[in-house]
């Protein structure tokens, strides 16, 4: 098993949390792990990038046109960060618009839940429903249960089921 994710984003979305997410489904499932995070701004708002690499790999960061998927926040950042991702890569992007990848509203969705930051899970719920990512529905659900705060764990895997649902 070998996998090499990006998660782009800006400050505030929860690009950190989905990142430990998915790094602690490949820790809970013996898969070696590493992880990289490049912030822009060192504020709410600026651009966040990190990568995820699932399998044996000696280095954590993702060369140009390295990347297995990209999950994309913040669909600006989509002209940024694309070219990180291999020509038969898989994007899974928080937008409004038509284009390539698998689009969804995950914004307005989480916020139908009451928090515009659950974005990052609905995407992660969409890219296990498409099969995008070696992670499986289960698997998150202990990796969510095991990092985030007790009173957000049933708001946090409802975000993660509207992705798998959308």
């Amino acid at each position: 098993m070998k996998q090499q994710i990006i998660v782009s984003g800006i400050g505030g979305q929860g690009v950190l949390f989905v990142t430990r997410v998915i790094a602690q489904v490949g820790v809970n499932s013996g898969i070696p792990v590493l992880t990289s995070e490049t912030h822009g701004m060192a504020q709410r708002g600026g651009t966040v990038l990190s990568c995820v690499k699932v399998g044996n790999f000696a280095s954590p960061l993702i060369r140009t046109g390295q990347a297995d998927l990209g999950l994309i926040l913040w669909d600006a950042n989509l002209e940024v960060h694309q070219n990180l991702l291999r020509p038969a890569g898989a994007l899974v992007i928080n937008s409004q618009h038509e284009g390539d990848g698998i689009r969804l509203d995950a914004t307005t969705m989480a916020r139908e839940l009451g928090n515009a930051v659950l974005t990052n899970l609905v995407l992660l719920g969409a890219a296990v429903r498409h099969q995008a990512i070696f992670c499986a529905q289960k698997q998150c659900e202990e990796a969510i249960r095991q990092l985030a705060p007790a009173p957000f764990v049933e708001q946090n895997i409802a975000a993660l089921h509207l992705g798998l649902n959308a």
